[in-house]
């Protein structure tokens, strides 16, 4: 069965918008740069409201919406979680700490007896 084709629908006014958010974060790094001589608050002044108007337009456009329904989406399914208790994350963690201990002897252990085989009894080197 084939996929249907995606379909992207964007008005010129929505192209606008994402061309507006880009030019506004230009300008905002522009001016960052530009008013290093105003001092460091006047820098971080124009870079954050560059931003922030960039962000704004951005979030009014088609794309900035689908986003922000994503992202409340994806918030409402992390609502839906069941997280573990102190509990069962110490003792979860607790079995984590016994398998690699008793999984680091066991791989000792079988190196050491393959060393023994292999160097001892098979070829004759002595260490």
């Amino acid at each position: 069965m084939a996929t249907p084709p995606v379909e992207t629908v964007t008005t010129p006014a929505d192209k606008a918008k994402l061309l507006g958010s880009v030019v506004l974060v230009i300008a905002a790094i522009a001016g960052f740069y530009a008013l290093s001589k105003q001092g460091a608050l006047a820098q971080w002044g124009a870079l954050l409201a560059g931003l922030v108007l960039a962000a704004a337009l951005f979030l009014v456009s088609e794309q900035g919406r689908r986003l922000t329904g994503f992202a409340q989406d994806a918030w409402r399914e992390v609502k839906k979680v069941v997280w573990p208790t102190r509990k069962e994350s110490l003792q979860m963690t607790g079995y984590v700490f016994a398998f690699v201990v008793v999984m680091a002897l066991f791989l000792w252990f079988t190196d050491k007896t393959l060393e023994w085989v292999l160097y001892d009894l098979i070829l004759g080197w002595r260490k």
